[in-house]
């Protein structure tokens, strides 16, 4: 089961008719009520949980300090992309890989929730088109932030298992899996060396990754 601080709040808006704007704010609002599943199967406890919209900021900030380093890219698309790349989450939920379901019914469910939210709104079809641009990963912004997106993960848990709320191990492994680029490798690195979390990994037996 899906844990939330509370129930989407667009359920609230049944007194009359409201903009479109003020519709999506409320579910948008939802992201900030939506835990991030995969902590809290991880051991950190509700009280101490990320919501989705904490992580989209971070990899949101991250984004901005990245991109703009690399002339190659779009850096305000790049971050227009990380503000938007969980939107999908208000109604599909933060699915990970223990729940069994298929990377194609996941995409689906967030596409159609995409959808729902952002064709009422103003451009609706231009911003749909760039979490389309993300789930695909084919532009180089898209690349770059799909990697950013595992690497804040990875700084998260760096945090966490400093407040001796996870071990840890295993969420540097999934980020690192995902990562590319040689400076975001040593982003990593940095707070938690390969050499040591492998050696942490042969000592606990732990070959198992989290996918968020």
């Amino acid at each position: 089961m899906m844990e939330t601080k509370a129930e989407n709040p667009v359920g609230l808006l049944t007194d009359q008719e409201y903009t479109p704007l003020i519709t999506a704010f409320f579910e948008l609002c939802h992201l900030k009520q939506l835990y991030r599943q995969g902590w809290l199967r991880g051991g950190v406890p509700r009280e101490r949980c990320e919501s989705i919209a904490e992580h989209s900021f971070g990899v949101a900030m991250l984004a901005l300090w990245l991109a703009h380093a690399r002339p190659e890219l779009d850096a305000d698309k790049v971050v227009r992309m990380a503000l938007l790349h969980d939107l999908g989450e208000v109604y599909a939920g933060d699915i990970i890989s223990s729940d069994g379901v298929s990377e194609g019914e996941k995409h689906r469910r967030e596409s159609e929730a995409v959808r729902k939210i952002l064709s009422r709104l103003p451009d609706g079809q231009g911003t749909i088109q760039l979490w389309d641009e993300f789930e695909a990963g084919v532009s180089p912004e898209a690349r770059f932030l799909r990697q950013i997106d595992r690497l804040e993960m990875g700084l998260q848990a760096a945090v966490h298992q400093r407040q001796g709320l996870i071990a840890g191990n295993e969420f540097f492994d999934s980020a690192r899996q995902a990562l590319v680029e040689p400076d975001l490798f040593a982003l990593l690195d940095e707070i938690q060396p390969a050499a040591q979390q492998s050696q942490r990994m042969k000592e606990k037996g732990d070959d198992q990754s989290v996918s968020f």
